[in-house]
């Protein structure tokens, strides 16, 4: 296996409950470098889904997307890097400057006293909007210019990088640098030829979608894949293939 991909791999364990998240985590471990707990998740287990996933070996993306006032943000980054394992936590860019600062600021208050702590990433523009969604809100433009434009500001207000689209991965590149972390859900494995139901990619909820292979050669650092694993008949088998991927794309 190529350890570099599986670093790359987050998977999302967007389950309502916490069995069968532990269940297929527990079968898959091996395979991917981080585990990505969202709302749904954590609304229903609380921090102890993050304690049993954390023993397994891989890292945690605690995925509860931060979008309050900056004392309010600042305190719940303060109490998620309490947590263990967690290597990435997110807020809402669209919570704008000083929101973002103060979580960066609890942030940096947590190094003072750990070893490591979570790095911190910005929500640009959710992956399910597209730029008529996007108008529908009251936000002019099409979604790469806003997204590129959301990066420069999570970056000048101290997040470690932004959970972006693929579409707009080579658009924060040129805006942000190599060392701004990029993590691209919307990835959706391309059809396979012979592959029943033909060539169409699935993309669920996804309005902006690639596949694995694309994001990697655009410039992602991590990529977010779940539903093309949870819900495949062979999960293994389909993180296998997503690997090599991965790999190929890297080579």
């Amino acid at each position: 296996m190529n350890d570099r991909a599986r670093q790359k791999l987050i998977l999302a364990l967007d389950f309502p409950s916490m069995e069968p998240a532990l269940q297929l985590a527990k079968r898959i471990s091996s395979v991917v470098g981080i585990l990505k707990i969202n709302i749904q998740l954590f609304t229903f287990a609380g921090p102890s889904a993050v304690e049993k996933l954390a023993q397994l070996g891989p890292g945690i993306f605690l995925d509860l997307k931060f979008h309050d006032i900056p004392n309010t943000v600042k305190g719940a980054v303060a109490s998620a890097t309490t947590l263990p394992g967690v290597v990435f936590l997110d807020v809402h860019a669209l919570g704008g400057f000083e929101m973002m600062r103060a979580a960066a600021k609890a942030r940096d208050d947590a190094k003072a006293s750990k070893s490591s702590v979570p790095k911190l990433l910005a929500i640009t523009i959710l992956t399910s909007m597209d730029n008529a969604g996007l108008r529908g809100v009251g936000i002019a433009g099409p979604a790469s210019r806003r997204a590129a434009q959301l990066a420069r500001l999570a970056q000048k207000a101290g997040m470690d990088g932004v959970v972006a689209s693929p579409h707009e991965i080579r658009a924060i590149r040129r805006a942000c640098g190599k060392d701004f972390l990029i993590v691209v859900p919307g990835i959706r494995p391309a059809p396979r030829s012979g592959r029943p139901g033909g060539r169409r990619r699935k993309t669920d909820d996804q309005a902006r979608v690639a596949s694995p292979g694309d994001a990697i050669r655009a410039g992602a650092d991590y990529l977010v894949i779940g539903r093309p694993i949870t819900g495949a008949p062979d999960p293994e088998a389909a993180a296998g293939a997503i690997l090599e991927e991965i790999s190929s794309a890297l080579a």
